[in-house]
């Protein structure tokens, strides 16, 4: 038996919308709290009607907004005939109910607008699955506002069955279904994972970043891939990988990934973890940032922390500041290199920079190899087969029934070449 989540209630699309932003004191206050807000309502298909925004110290525990604000809101929404009211905070369900009591409208969370958003975007059913999973882990604490065809029967011990309420068989449902999507998802995942390990081998980089940085716009410049690209939010939610052919070194399988975002709900980020795969076993990230966004710095954070939360903050990554084209005060562009002096400038769609940030990568991932001497048995044609497709041979001889070669080998495969007649020197460096 499935459970379909009533779309009227989590669906914005066309409607038009009043926006809320509560910035408690601990968050800092941009130039336009409600940027963020608004976009990702634009993205979703409303048609953003007003708005207003509030710094206050802590929340109010019925309504999250003051007395005083929640009146100004209603009548807000009347004179703006306003179809929902969108918060760019995490509500209760309590506060979502006493909002909408009060408004008269539909209430929508940060959280709530975000899978909305995925939710129209995703496309391969991978992604739907997910979306679906994390809609559900959402819902499951709100059926009480969702369903409204709640009413209590005679319960208690004996009555169990027609006794029970709508509410419990309606949870017992939407935890048949997460049961089932997980097990789907894990499914997926083991054969993402497989395929991720079968390029241990390769050279992968993968690109990350907030939405809307210009992910997919860098990968159609360095591999020709021919993404589709929208000026949206969350325009790429499927991972996807390329070659990328780096002159006068090698090839790259190059993987562009579904965008960060600020306070990204957890139950999605655990969603799509088959999705960033790529992201937890690349051997290089590339963190791609909108140079021009006011909010710069605080998206370097708020990917640094869903990075935490994948584990990969260790991971080595490149910082790239993208869409320098489009600042027109320099002295910005000076503020955040003298900040992140190990930065790349570029423009994905003017391709400057594009030849320092090739010579960066092959830096970086060259960095990550090691000059070895290795003695073998001249017999061993594994041992050969296996360097001739993982590593750089510099030169090779043989002497006798001895083989000799000197090779470049990515660090993480060097246990692979260790066996009882082989010898492996490691070298500071190499004369051709």
């Amino acid at each position: 038996m499935t459970l379909d989540v009533p779309r009227d209630k989590i669906t914005v699309g066309s409607e038009k919308a009043f926006l809320v932003s509560v910035v408690l004191s601990e968050r800092p206050v941009n130039e336009d709290p409600l940027e963020e807000i608004r976009g990702l309502a634009t993205s979703a298909g409303a048609i953003i009607v007003g708005g207003i925004s509030q710094k206050r110290h802590g929340i109010a525990p019925a309504t999250y907004i003051g007395r005083g604000k929640l009146q100004e809101l209603q009548e807000q929404v009347l004179m703006t005939e306003a179809d929902v009211v969108i918060f760019d905070n995490e509500l209760s369900p309590a506060q979502i109910r006493n909002l909408e009591k009060a408004t008269k409208v539909k209430v929508l969370d940060r959280s709530e607008l975000i899978l909305d958003i995925f939710a129209t975007r995703a496309r391969t059913i991978e992604s739907r699955l997910q979306v679906e999973l994390a809609q559900l882990v959402y819902a499951l604490p709100r059926l009480k506002r969702m369903w409204t065809h709640l009413s209590r029967i005679a319960a208690g011990i004996g009555m169990r069955g027609p006794g029970e309420t709508q509410l419990e068989e309606d949870k017992r449902i939407v935890g048949y279904r997460i049961r089932d999507l997980k097990n789907k998802l894990r499914e997926i995942q083991a054969r993402k994972e497989r395929e991720v390990e079968s390029r241990m081998g390769e050279h992968t980089v993968s690109l990350v970043g907030y939405t809307n940085a210009g992910k997919s716009t860098l990968m159609n410049t360095l591999t020709g891939a021919g993404v589709g690209v929208e000026d949206k939010l969350f325009s790429t939610l499927e991972t996807r990988t390329r070659q990328w052919r780096l002159k006068e070194w090698g090839k790259v399988l190059l993987s562009d990934t579904v965008g960060f975002i600020r306070d990204l709900p957890h139950h999605l980020v655990a969603s799509f973890k088959a999705t960033l795969e790529e992201t937890m076993q690349a051997k290089l990230l590339i963190h791609v940032v909108d140079a021009s966004s006011p909010q710069v710095e605080d998206q370097i954070d708020a990917v640094k922390k869903v990075l935490s939360e994948l584990g990969c903050s260790t991971k080595p990554t490149l910082l790239v500041l993208n869409k320098v084209d489009k600042i027109t005060d320099e002295s910005i562009l000076h503020v955040l290199q003298a900040r992140h002096p190990n930065a790349v400038c570029i423009s994905a769609a003017t391709r400057q920079g594009i030849d320092q940030l090739r010579d960066s990568v092959i830096s970086a991932l060259s960095s990550e190899f090691l000059m070895l001497k290795i003695e073998a048995h001249s017999g061993n044609g594994k041992l050969f087969a296996y360097l001739a497709s993982n590593a750089e041979i510099i030169r090779q001889e043989f002497v006798d029934d001895k083989a000799i070669f000197v090779c470049s080998v990515p660090k993480h495969l060097l246990h692979k070449l260790e066996g009882p007649d082989v010898t492996i020197t490691k070298m500071d460096e190499v004369v051709a």
